[in-house]
């Protein structure tokens, strides 16, 4: 047995350490060591290289090294006197970089226990040991398995608990495998959590996707156990998102739906629903005579005021509320019957030619006073807010409280929105979104505005309700395509809008750990990104990655990716990745596995071949 061993330790020296240097170790390589391949036990094992792995000695410790670079060193001579000199004087010195150590009980771990002495005596590292190193999951430990080892057939498992209770970032270019890895991630997520006890997962796991370009909603990509919501603000008989009708009456709901901002119009926004409540909650149960009567107030503080300016402008914003038609059903503007008097400055009757300043019991003779018995309300929740908006606009502007330009604009956003927000979402008084653990929301036929508007509505409101819950369940937001709503720069919205946007998910993912919310993101262009949220992350897997200031940002962000590795990036092959973070003590380059065809997510390349039938 002995003799066994000393004859394997034969074969597996490569050298021992010349020189130590901080955690940076110099290894001179054995003359008879320079073949590519050598031959153990009948395998054929590859000889140390860049990127390798070694095993240093020193007494019972095994101390692992990860080989950096190598370069040639030429020989000393023997002695003055000594004539005889080798044939070849070259001698190969590795460069290596500490990365851990095996303990007595054969477990590997991170970080340096001791540094090697110099004279110690380096190995290659048998497959066992190779398999230790890159083993991250101990004992009776949950995990998934979706790569090989780079270079070799060894499957790499990685821990349920230390990757997915963690922030994730998948980046690659396009065409780099970066879907096929999320998919099959949570593919192999989804399945080993309810093979291990499907009642758990049913109550505590929740999975939301946001899918900007649909890859995700065939039937058998991840899960077959999921809701898709197919979204589009061009077709009226699309998916809808449930939203409580108490959800709508949320101050930060209508920010984020009418891009509000947050020192001037919010606080208005907040001001008009505090009276959408009061008026229906009317104290003899009839909402639209309260609001009816609260309009004929407005009416006759208009016509009775000297400023012209503000009077035309509050007339413009009744005209917002009240019928365009009057009780005959014949269309004529509500102020057709008054006039302006530029000398007295105030408004009068056309017919008879008297003032309502001095004359107010004739303002109920008007027409604008007369259409508010017409006014509508109850017709639809988004409608009565808008119009309850431009009545607490008038209130304000009446007791100098609001600037127009200041306040008018978040209310156009809101209407332009209108239609948008009726294909998008039902009022309901029960909204149920959890109709299943794991949600797909489709928006690949959401218009631009709102592709940015959903997630951001969605993500606030479920951190919220999770925080509010104080459970033990466990809320992953998956962000496929982050650039499009996670950029910091934008062209087509307020910087104010853009900056909320971003507090938010930085929010999200700075404090939603301690709360049991995780966020994986997935994007081709990392540098367009915040920062913050970039350098969050726990654990990365970085594929194909070939613009520059993309391979920056990762060398910025990701503090655990070694020279060597971060110079391979933009070489991967399609389905190679770099993992690297907190779960794993030592940067791996993995080979995803390609999912079966029907699990897939929608991102293959389409051929030219596959578009042009064979000719006959």
């Amino acid at each position: 047995m002995t003799r066994r061993v000393l004859g394997r330790d034969a074969v597996l020296r490569i050298g021992e350490v010349s020189a130590v240097e901080g955690r940076r170790i110099f290894v001179l390589v054995d003359k008879k060591k320079n073949l590519s391949h050598m031959f153990l036990d009948g395998d054929i094992l590859g000889n140390i290289a860049v990127n390798g792995y070694l095993e240093i000695r020193k007494g019972f410790l095994s101390i692992i090294g990860r080989v950096e670079g190598e370069r040639v060193q030429e020989d000393t001579p023997r002695g003055a006197g000594d004539m005889r000199e080798p044939t070849n004087r070259n001698r190969r010195v590795l460069t290596v970089a500490l990365t851990g150590f095996i303990d007595e009980h054969g477990h590997f771990s991170g970080g340096t226990k001791e540094l090697p002495l110099v004279g110690n005596e380096a190995f290659l590292l048998t497959r066992d040991q190779l398999r230790r190193v890159h083993d991250l999951v101990r004992d009776r430990d949950l995990f998934v398995s979706i790569a090989t080892l780079y270079g070799d057939d060894m499957d790499v498992r990685l821990p349920v608990d230390g990757l997915f209770n963690s922030h994730i970032a998948i980046f690659g270019n396009t065409g780099s495998g970066k879907s096929n890895t999320l998919a099959y991630l949570y593919q192999e997520l989804v399945s080993v959590l309810r093979a291990r006890n499907p009642e758990q997962y049913r109550r505590n796991a929740r999975f939301v996707l946001f899918d900007f370009n649909g890859e995700y909603v065939r039937d058998t990509c991840i899960t077959n156990e999921k809701t898709v919501y197919g979204l589009s603000t061009r077709r009226a008989d699309a998916d809808r998102l449930p939203l409580d009708e108490e959800g709508l009456l949320d101050v930060e709901v209508l920010s984020i739906l009418a891009d509000a901002t947050e020192k001037t119009q919010k606080p208005f926004l907040a001001r008009a629903l505090r009276l959408y409540r009061r008026v229906r909650e009317a104290d003899d149960g009839d909402a639209a005579a309260y609001f009816r009567n609260i309009i004929r107030r407005r009416v006759t503080d208009t016509l009775q005021m000297t400023d012209k300016a503000r009077a035309f402008l509050l007339l413009d914003y009744f005209r917002q509320i009240l019928p365009d038609t009057d009780a005959n059903g014949i269309e004529t503007d509500i102020a057709a019957d008054i006039e302006w008097h530029n000398v007295t400055g105030e408004f009068f009757l056309k017919q008879g030619r008297q003032f309502l300043g001095a004359n107010p019991n004739l303002i109920p003779q008007t027409e604008v006073y007369r259409r508010v018995a017409d006014a509508l309300f109850g017709d639809s929740m988004l409608s009565d807010i808008i119009r309850l908006l431009y009545l607490q606009l008038i209130s304000d502007v009446i007791a100098n409280r609001a600037q127009n330009e200041h306040i008018a604009p978040v209310i156009n956003r809101l209407k332009r929105k209108h239609d948008d927000i009726d294909r998008l979402f039902v009022m309901t008084a029960n909204a149920q979104f959890w109709t299943s653990n794991f949600v797909v929301v489709n928006l690949s036929d959401v218009n631009l505005e709102m592709r940015k508007t959903i997630p951001l509505l969605l993500s606030k409101r479920l951190y919220a309700e999770h925080r509010r819950a104080d459970s033990s369940r466990t809320l992953t937001l998956i962000i496929d395509e982050a650039h499009n709503i996670l950029s910091t720069e934008s062209f087509r919205e307020a910087e104010s809008w853009k900056d909320y946007r971003l507090e938010t998910f930085e929010e999200i993912i700075k404090e939603g750990r301690k709360f049991g919310v995780f966020v994986t993101i997935a994007s081709q262009r990392p540098n367009d990104i915040s920062p913050t949220i970039t350098s969050q992350a726990h654990n990365y897997f970085i594929h194909r990655l070939i613009n520059d200031r993309d391979l920056q940002t990762i060398a910025s962000a990701v503090s655990y990716i070694d020279k060597a590795t971060e110079e391979s990036i933009p070489t991967l092959a399609t389905g190679t990745c770099v993992f690297s973070g907190v779960a794993s003590a030592v940067p791996m380059k993995l080979n995803v596995k390609a999912l079966a065809e029907l699990e897939r997510p929608r991102s293959e390349t389409r051929a030219f071949a596959t578009t042009v039938p064979p000719r006959a």
